[in-house]
């Protein structure tokens, strides 16, 4: 009996609605599954919406590789199809002679990663960048830029959908086992499978680990120990006399309390790392102290008073505190020995630049290449 679909994708953040949008565009029949009763309503609407160079990760890496493969194909999509977003360009700042080794090492694996317009600036040349930053030098990346994230979901999605898939909301997978070349699907409150289908891509972000325990025969030593990193951020009420972002040298598990704008101009500070137990929403005002202390490192103007409560985002981590920070995980069958099956792990920033690149990847692994 032939399967309902072609392709299941499993989670409406970003990273899912673009693979299901590859697959449609392939011509394969594409649903894509939500938990929530909105796409794109945890990692992929709570981050900085910074369209990344490709300068953190190691040279070879999949995180190196999607982020700049994947932020051509961003700035190319968002330019053709007019959605708001904004080449700013950003400065990674040394706050003291201690950090110039780091930042060193930042502009060398930069340009191993095929990162080739950044500018490195001494201490004057910050000061005629940027009068009110505080730094003995910085690296500038114009290509470093911001962009309208929901817009570029809702224009993935409307794309996938002209090509035929079908979005579900409100829908939470409970199983998933396979039988006779397809895989079945149940969900939760009903005790029969839904529906079948060829292939599936767990691309469910923060539920993408903990959704390996749901598929009936994945090997218990391929599982993976789901951690959360907590990132709260804080508004700015006022002006910022800041044209670019504004990155400290990175920290272990994030890229340090940093200055982004959003297309308005508004200034938001964040995020810092905080690992908790599971996912969870809570702005802590009482934090506003320790962010202007880090601010003022590189702006020694920020006025702690005008830092308000903002957001937090939560990052679906794949290794804990204190361990190397992972690499994206692209997970095929070579990997588990399930046909038919894609799981994407650990997809945290730079996910929204890679988000196109790991489309092309995924569903490169199940068919091939066009």
């Amino acid at each position: 009996m032939k399967p309902d679909y072609d392709c299941v994708v499993i989670g409406a953040g970003v990273v899912g609605i673009a693979i299901a949008r590859e697959a449609a565009m392939r011509g394969m029949t594409t649903l894509l599954l939500e938990r929530h009763a909105r796409f794109g309503s945890e990692t992929s609407s709570r981050n900085s919406e910074v369209i990344h160079a490709g300068i953190y990760y190691p040279p070879g890496s999949l995180k190196a590789r999607c982020c700049v493969r994947g932020r051509e194909a961003l700035y190319r999509f968002v330019e053709e199809r007019g959605i708001a977003h904004r080449a700013c360009g950003k400065l990674i700042v040394a706050s003291s002679e201690e950090q110039l080794s780091d930042l060193e090492a930042l502009h060398d694996r930069a340009q191993i990663n095929g990162v080739s317009d950044l500018k490195w600036l001494d201490k004057s040349q910050v000061r005629r960048a940027e009068p009110q930053l505080d730094a003995v030098a910085a690296i500038h990346s114009p290509h470093t830029g911001i962009v309208d994230s929901h817009g570029f979901m809702l224009a993935l999605l409307g794309e996938a959908e002209a090509n035929g898939c079908q979005l579900a909301l409100n829908t939470q997978i409970s199983g998933i086992s396979r039988k006779n070349d397809a895989w079945t699907l149940f969900i939760e409150g009903s005790p029969d499978p839904v529906l079948t289908t060829r292939m599936v891509v767990n691309a469910a972000g923060l539920e993408a680990a903990p959704m390996l325990r749901r598929i009936e025969g994945y090997p218990e030593q391929g599982q993976v120990i789901p951690h959360f990193a907590k990132g709260t951020y804080f508004t700015y009420d006022g002006p910022v006399p800041f044209d670019r972002l504004v990155y400290p040298v990175p920290q272990p598990g994030g890229l340090g309390i940093h200055l982004t704008l959003d297309l308005q101009g508004r200034a938001r500070f964040g995020p810092d790392v905080e690992w908790v137990d599971r996912p969870e929403y809570d702005v802590d005002a009482g934090k506003r102290s320790s962010f202007a202390e880090s601010i003022r490192a590189y702006w020694p103007g920020v006025e702690a008073e005008r830092l308000q409560p903002g957001y937090v985002g939560v990052r679906p981590k794949i290794v804990g505190p204190g361990e190397a920070a992972a690499d994206f995980v692209v997970e095929g069958p070579e990997s588990h020995g399930l046909g038919g099956l894609i799981n994407l792990l650990g997809i945290e920033s730079p996910g929204l630049t890679s988000s196109l690149a790991l489309a092309e990847i995924a569903i490169d692994r199940l068919i091939g290449p066009d």
